[in-house]
């Protein structure tokens, strides 16, 4: 299937790479290291000649504990990089917000899909992710950034997030977002255990089958260190590892930090699989 992000074809007949560029000073793994234009501008650029088909900017940590930031701060951070990417570069850029006003700026700048971590959770996100009119990604998060590790539990976690996201999607079309539009993602380490991330992980073809493009977040997340013991620097090939996991049981998104070894991991095991 072609996904239409705002101009821009994306072919999801095979998994694509999402590179994550955050341009803030505290997110978990990359936080700082992207702030001034340029150096977001050349990561970004790094990216795409490595295999990223999406460059997802965020302008706001959605770590556990993160602080929030300010409407004009995150646009301050995230339109200038939005702008000069999509002037020099043909590519999908993605704005990763939870906020109607950067939803619709980001949108008018040259975004051509929504990712927002909250799932369209007001109203007023819902109607500025219709009124924007390109792809929308939505996520399951038990609780806030702020909460969400604070002891979640579920009875049922693969039936209860696949439940949410599938009535989340039709409220979406209800309120004019078509269905071609719309992606949805388990939401791995949001509000989630180690064990709730591993079943949700093993299970992902149940979530597939909802019918829409699944996305999947796994790159350097926390369960790789408490599983393993490693620190976020050292997480590089256990996240290639859950990459490629996740492609074989169906997500069409990887999102991924590092881009270049997760792509070449992923086109060896489909050039396998053929």
């Amino acid at each position: 299937m072609n996904l239409d992000c705002g101009g821009k074809s994306l072919d999801l007949s095979r998994a694509v790479i999402m590179g994550v560029l955050n341009v803030t000073p505290d997110s978990f793994s990359d936080g700082g290291l992207f702030l001034e234009l340029d150096q977001a501008c050349h990561q970004a650029e790094y990216m795409l000649r490595s295999g990223a088909e999406i460059i997802d900017i965020g302008g706001e940590s959605t770590r556990p504990g993160a602080e929030e930031v300010s409407i004009e701060e995150e646009l301050n951070r995230v339109i200038p990089v939005i702008e000069k990417l999509t002037r020099e570069f043909d590519c999908v850029v993605s704005i990763d917000t939870s906020k109607p006003d950067v939803m619709t700026e980001a949108v008018n700048a040259g975004a051509g899909l929504i990712n927002d971590v909250c799932g369209l959770k007001t109203t007023q996100s819902m109607q500025a992710a219709a009124a924007a009119a390109v792809p929308v990604c939505i996520m399951h998060m038990q609780g806030t950034p702020r909460t969400m590790q604070q002891s979640p539990v579920y009875d049922d976690v693969v039936q209860e997030v696949k439940s949410f996201l599938v009535d989340k999607a039709q409220e979406c079309q209800r309120n004019g977002i078509d269905k071609a539009r719309i992606i949805i993602d388990p939401g791995f380490g949001f509000g989630k255990t180690v064990d709730h991330n591993l079943s949700l992980l093993n299970h992902l073809d149940v979530l597939c089958d909802a019918g829409y493009p699944v996305l999947a977040g796994l790159s350097r997340k926390s369960m790789i260190g408490h599983l393993l013991g490693l620190p976020v620097e050292e997480r590089m090939a256990p996240s290639i590892a859950l990459a490629i996991k996740a492609m074989q049981n169906g997500a069409k998104i990887i999102r991924a930090h590092d881009v270049k070894e997760t792509h070449d991991a992923i086109r060896m095991i489909e050039a396998l699989e053929q």
